[in-house]
């Protein structure tokens, strides 16, 4: 099986925004928190976020990774090199995200990595009529070619796509995968933050619904055993459903992963379950 990365181009400040996107507030976390947890939700390899130079950052899990892009400015190519630099000897290919797409779900990121085959260098989506190269997945053996196009001064995408074996995928190839035509039809996962207009009708929309498990303990009458409510985070859920995540109760996400990460991103699909400490482990 192929080992995938993921590589988050944090940026610097943005002209638009008036401050770093990174750290705009997303629903008691931040963008950059929840990014990188859900495209940690979405590879089995390591998550690097790529700093611009002396950028500050908001909290992140403390298994992210993050390198500061030796050039601030010089577009996503100088941030590709750097983030294929420090997972290349790691994965053999790397998810390459935004920043400020937290409509972002593991479904679409599973489903580009997974269009990455022997024949293909990048797996390109282009939806709305347009190529979206930091929502795409490289092999990261294309190191060696993005340092050559970086010191010729070469700077574009384009030009890497150029070089490389580009599999174009449309919005009507994307959602032949079944999960992702079901949980993100119309490929919100690519709707990036340019405006502050943009950030506020996001942050507007309406959070995921969620569906709730109780076990043992916590689902005696007159707790409800199983329902559904709507959250950004596992936080969120916690505080929705009247529990709080201490040392005497863990949530279990979609029956695997166990956790009491208040910041934990979630999407819609996804199944919560609390118990007693004691029964998670």
């Amino acid at each position: 099986m192929t080992q995938a990365a993921a590589i988050v181009l944090a940026g610097g400040k943005s002209s638009r925004m008036g401050s770093p996107k990174a750290g705009l507030e997303w629903h008691g976390s931040t963008l950059l928190r929840r990014v990188t947890g859900i495209v940690a939700r979405s590879v089995d390899g390591p998550v690097v976020v790529v700093s611009a130079p002396g950028q500050a950052l908001p909290a992140l899990d403390g298994a992210v990774e993050v390198v500061a892009d030796e050039r601030e400015g010089r577009g996503p190519l100088q941030g590709l090199a750097a983030g294929l630099a420090a997972v290349s000897a790691r994965a053999d290919v790397a998810y390459v995200s935004s920043t400020d797409v937290p409509l972002l779900h593991p479904a679409f990121v599973r489903r580009v990595v997974g269009a990455l085959d022997d024949e293909v260098d990048v797996a390109l989506p282009e939806v709305g009529g347009h190529r979206q190269p930091l929502s795409a997945a490289y092999r990261t053996g294309l190191l060696s070619v993005v340092e050559e196009l970086i010191a010729a001064d070469r700077m574009r995408p384009a030009f890497l796509f150029e070089r490389s074996r580009v599999l174009h995928m449309g919005e009507a190839e994307l959602l032949l995968n079944g999960p992702l035509s079901r949980l993100d039809p119309t490929l919100a996962s690519v709707s990036n933050l340019n405006e502050p207009a943009d950030y506020e009708r996001a942050h507007a929309l309406p959070a995921p619904e969620i569906v709730v498990e109780r076990f043992g303990p916590l689902a005696k009458p007159p707790a409800t055993r199983r329902e559904t409510v709507r959250a950004w985070s596992l936080g969120g859920v916690a505080a929705a459903v009247g529990l709080t995540l201490d040392e005497h109760i863990v949530a279990a996400l979609n029956g695997d992963k166990i956790t009491r990460d208040v910041d934990l991103p979630l999407v819609s699909g996804d199944t919560v379950a609390f118990m007693v400490a004691d029964a998670g482990g």
